[in-house]
């Protein structure tokens, strides 16, 4: 049974993430951990690697670990902690946010700190990639693409996403996807496979908006051929989540997934590479526990 009673904090802070933008939120959620007298220490990750060690090892010593940080950090601990007893809290500091945004964990340090006191945990599911594990939304093809241009990008902001969209349209030839699910196999050329546990990606864009990080399935997004001109019309509509209406788009629920393409593609999950296809993608079902809101 996971609690967080009298548990220390270990606030595991990435000082790269928005920019170093963090480090200047860092004295706020200090102030609001002292406000509230909660026992804390703070530790500057160098790194995915490192910020996992330091969570593992915060676990050992019976601290609750906290990632102050983007989707990438967030999404390398937490795939790191599936089936731990401890619970991972989450202090939304980068430029996505997005699994906060849809486990509504505020965006104010003063807010995330005051869910973390709180301490509801929410059981979540955890995804898997060639073994490589991930939170939010494993995609290959257009979406993996505008991932590397935004990451190679200095600008902050929801911004660097649209930009990179629209640079990674401009070059784009369409791929052909062959999928396996079960008996079931789908072979489609187009844009895009995402293989969705959260709802959303890229700054709020709820490309599933019917998924759920804890029904045991993921919900699968395809996006076939349309001329660019249509798809870059059709782009706005992913952060309401209504080009689910368009032709082009295919949706269906699996645990599991055997992927593969035409042509060498990487996949890219909670921001960051992860793997390149092939790729053999399951959920671990309800596996990490998250400091959170209650959900619906």
């Amino acid at each position: 049974m996971m609690a967080i009673d009298g548990m220390p904090l270990a606030l595991l802070v990435n000082p790269s993430s928005a920019g170093g933008g963090t480090l200047k939120l860092l004295p706020r959620v200090e102030a609001a951990l002292d406000a509230r007298r909660i026992e804390f220490r703070a530790q500057l990750t160098r790194g995915l690697e490192h910020g996992v060690e330091q969570a593992l090892l915060a676990i050992e010593a019976g601290e609750v670990p906290v990632v102050m940080s983007g989707d990438g950090l967030v999404g390398a601990v937490g795939g790191a902690m599936a089936g731990a007893e401890t619970p991972l809290g989450i202090v939304p500091a980068g430029r996505g946010n997005d699994l906060a945004r849809v486990l509504e964990v505020p965006t104010e340090p003063e807010g995330a700190v005051e869910t973390i006191a709180a301490g509801h945990i929410r059981v979540i599911d955890v995804g898997e990639a060639n073994g490589r594990r991930f939170l939010g939304i494993a995609s290959a093809g257009f979406e993996s693409e505008a991932n590397r241009t935004a990451n190679d990008s200095r600008l902050g902001g929801n911004l660097v996403y649209i930009l990179a969209a629209l640079r990674t349209l401009a070059r784009w030839k369409p791929v052909r996807f062959t999928l396996v699910a079960g008996e079931e196999r789908i072979r489609f050329s187009g844009y895009s496979v995402s293989a969705a546990n959260s709802r959303a990606y890229g700054g709020g864009m709820f490309i599933a908006p019917a998924a759920d990080l804890a029904d045991g399935e993921f919900d699968v997004v395809t996006i076939g051929e349309v001329g660019k001109l249509k798809f870059l019309g059709n782009l706005p509509k992913v952060f309401k989540g209504t080009h689910v209406e368009e032709d082009e788009v295919r949706i269906f629920r699996t645990p599991r997934l055997e992927l593969s393409a035409s042509r060498p593609l990487a996949v890219y999950a909670d921001g960051e590479h992860l793997t390149d296809l092939p790729a053999s993608l399951r959920l671990l079902p309800r596996a990490l526990g998250v400091l959170a809101p209650p959900g619906e």
